[in-house]
């Protein structure tokens, strides 16, 4: 019991001291094994081996390098063109198309805070030059930019799936609904805001120009399409799907659109392994520090609990919402998919709640703690991007996050709402 107390008090201050979520669980793991004395130290190195020695896996540096190859290739500029064209003539049309676009991004890239760079970039310095307020730009694309976890490709969900033991080609198709869902919501409460602020609206553009644009944007569209139809029809794996999409990312940017050379490889291969590393480093020694807790029985202890506990199911996903909800403001998602939730599935599925339903509200709220400080990663991308102070970009985030929770909550209690379409593809 004292050496748990230590460790979490040691978890607390490495991470008060700034120091990055990998290291911070990877020195936790390494000095709880240290104390336990009963296990060679050796085992640490070898279980961040473990974590990592999966062929699934290698979907996501393959996903993170098509996201890549797409934004280098400035696909986002046309998607973005072609939100402008459908919902532009909108009252606060700029705000509506940010998250239109970040709902095509999401389903090429898997990855939201690709979406933040690559949408916010653009969107963020045009939203102000029409005088949107710069609290309302920074606002719109960070919350907007939490469908890339939710809305397939996932790499969170490959995660999820690869630990849980369900499908991932379910999981994407599960993820769909609630992504839409949550665009939807975003989309009311900027129509509101525009309305009150009278934020610009584009003209509308003829039928002629809207296929133009959709033309044009048709072939990166085309991604989340090949790879559903691929997993679903078992035609391939995840992993082989992502690098159909590599393939097909860099077929689009290097001979469609012409956007890319051959020599802006090497920059786009670093900064995929810069970003891979990152996910995948925190993903071994999560693993590393999860064999710790298996060890000391710590998932038997907490799922017992909850089995006792926690007598109905509807009280088992406040719980898990509140859980990850205070997860997802601390850690990356990946750490935090591998540390809990061995410790919460088990109880979840003796109370009848399906692993595909958990997965989406576990990924949706810890889609949450992007946009929630202290880790917000995509806050963080959105303020800097916007020039803006992250409290100041935070107090303008809550109302969306608000919607985002509304969404959460009928998801969690309403599963019939999305459940028939991965069902659907048993």
């Amino acid at each position: 019991m004292i050496t748990a107390i230590g460790l979490i008090l040691l978890f607390l201050i490495l991470m008060v001291l700034g120091v990055p979520i990998a290291f911070v669980i990877g020195i936790v793991s390494y000095v709880g094994f240290l104390v336990m004395g009963t296990v060679p130290l050796e085992s640490v190195i070898q279980q961040m081996f473990v974590g990592l020695n999966s062929f699934i896996l290698l979907a996501v540096p393959l996903f993170i390098f098509a996201a890549n190859i797409m934004n280098r290739g400035k696909i986002s500029e046309r998607l973005i063109q072609f939100a402008v064209s459908l919902v532009g003539h909108i009252r606060g049309g700029l705000a509506h198309s940010n998250v239109v676009v970040s709902m095509f991004f999401g389903g090429i890239s898997g990855a939201s805070t690709a979406d933040t760079a690559g949408v916010g970039k653009i969107l963020i310095p045009n939203m102000k030059k029409e005088k949107y307020s710069t609290e309302t730009s920074v606002a719109v694309t960070a919350a907007s930019s939490t469908m890339g976890m939710i809305i397939p490709p996932s790499i969170p969900m490959v995660i999820y799936g690869s630990l849980a033991g369900v499908s991932i080609g379910q999981m994407f198709i599960g993820g769909i609904i609630p992504g839409l869902l949550i665009g939807i919501g975003l989309m009311l409460f900027i129509l509101v805001v525009s309305k009150r602020n009278n934020y610009p609206k584009h003209d509308r553009l003829d039928t002629k120009a809207i296929v133009k644009h959709g033309i044009r944007s048709f072939p990166p569209l085309l991604t989340p399409i090949i790879i559903l139809v691929g997993i679903m029809g078992g035609f391939v794996t995840p992993t082989e799907a992502s690098i159909i999409a590599c393939i097909y990312s860099f077929i689009l940017a290097y001979f469609f659109y012409k956007s890319i050379r051959l020599r802006d490889l090497p920059d786009i291969v670093i900064e995929t392994l810069k970003l891979s590393s990152l996910t995948l480093f925190a993903l071994a020694t999560a693993t590393s520090l999860g064999r710790l807790i298996s060890y000391n029985n710590i998932p038997a202890h907490i799922s017992s609990f909850f089995q006792e506990s926690v007598p109905y199911a509807w009280l088992m996903i406040i719980l898990i919402i509140l859980l990850f909800l205070f997860v997802g403001m601390f850690m990356d998602t990946v750490p935090s998919i591998i540390l809990f939730v061995p410790i919460i599935l088990p109880a979840a599925s003796e109370l009848g709640l399906d692993p595909i339903h958990v997965g989406i509200v576990v990924l949706m709220c810890l889609a949450v703690g992007l946009v929630t400080p202290p880790y917000g990663l995509c806050l963080l991308l959105a303020s800097a991007i916007g020039g803006l102070s992250i409290s100041r970009s935070f107090k303008a985030t809550i109302p969306y996050i608000g919607m985002i929770m509304i969404v959460i909550l009928v998801i969690a209690f309403v599963p019939g709402i999305f459940m028939w379409l991965p069902n659907a593809f048993e």
